[in-house]
């Protein structure tokens, strides 16, 4: 294993990715999107993703990018957002879709990182997240080409619960406030929520940091995330890590 994890191309950092990989993406809407790291999958031409992520970016903006340009094959999030060509890829049956509870997408995550394969949960019993026929894929012309299919369900003490499956994916892409060069992260905020927990499922996870630090420079405490989960680190300039959208701006 690497010892100085830090490559300062991001182009280069994403090496071993091809056509059809599988990518977690940490971010919550807008806040801590690896920005740097999907214009390098960008530029780099991948086609036919698959793409964890709590959301998918917005038109422009984000995974929005890779959308625009064909470029993800399958996503699975948690909802659509105010993304209008996620909801029109999805909806022309270009697009396959697997939304799913928040809260059960970040526990399948965390699951998968952690060696879990399947986990018992109450959200989604008695709606069509357990019951199947969830639309994956639409046809055309508007009908149900592909659906979900029904989950186990048990019963624990009196409650029924439904089984979710760990995730894991080939790669991961992640934004960090502070990073060292063994990989351990410190994430800001909402940029903590999804972050986290999209490298933990990652078979090789890329973080993009704000500010590089040497090692022993975070203190045991201050890490949110341990670098046994980052294999590589790339170094994001002043500008680059000032470079944050919103998604709607409320004042002048």
């Amino acid at each position: 294993m690497r010892t100085d994890k830090v490559i300062t191309n991001a182009g280069e950092a994403l090496a071993g990715v091809r056509d059809g990989a599988t990518f977690a993406v940490g971010g919550f809407g807008l806040s801590g999107i690896p920005n740097v790291l999907i214009q390098a999958l960008y530029d780099i031409g991948v086609r036919g993703i698959g793409v964890v992520s709590n959301n998918c970016g917005v038109d422009g903006g984000g995974l929005g990018v890779l959308l625009a340009a064909r470029r993800i094959a399958r996503v699975t999030a948690s909802y659509i957002g105010n993304n209008k060509e996620f909801a029109r890829q999805y909806l022309a049956g270009e697009l396959e879709v697997e939304l799913t509870p928040q809260g059960s997408l970040a526990e399948r995550l965390r699951a998968g990182g952690c060696g879990i394969p399947a986990f018992y949960t109450p959200a989604g019993v008695g709606t069509p997240v357990a019951e199947g026929g969830l639309p994956l894929r639409h046809a055309p012309d508007g009908s149900v080409a592909v659906a979900s299919p029904p989950k186990e369900v048990r019963e624990f003490d009196g409650r029924r619960y439904v089984l979710e499956r760990g995730i894991t994916t080939d790669f991961a892409l992640v934004r960090a406030a502070k990073g060292d060069r063994l990989g351990n992260l410190v994430f800001a905020k909402a940029a903590r929520n999804f972050n986290p927990l999209a490298a933990m499922a990652g078979k090789i996870t890329i973080a993009e940091v704000e500010e590089l630090v040497e090692p022993g420079a975070l203190g045991t405490d201050e890490i949110h995330l341990p670098g046994v989960f980052v294999q590589r680190v790339v170094p994001l300039t002043p500008e680059q890590a000032a470079d944050k959208r919103i998604e709607n701006r409320t004042v002048a």
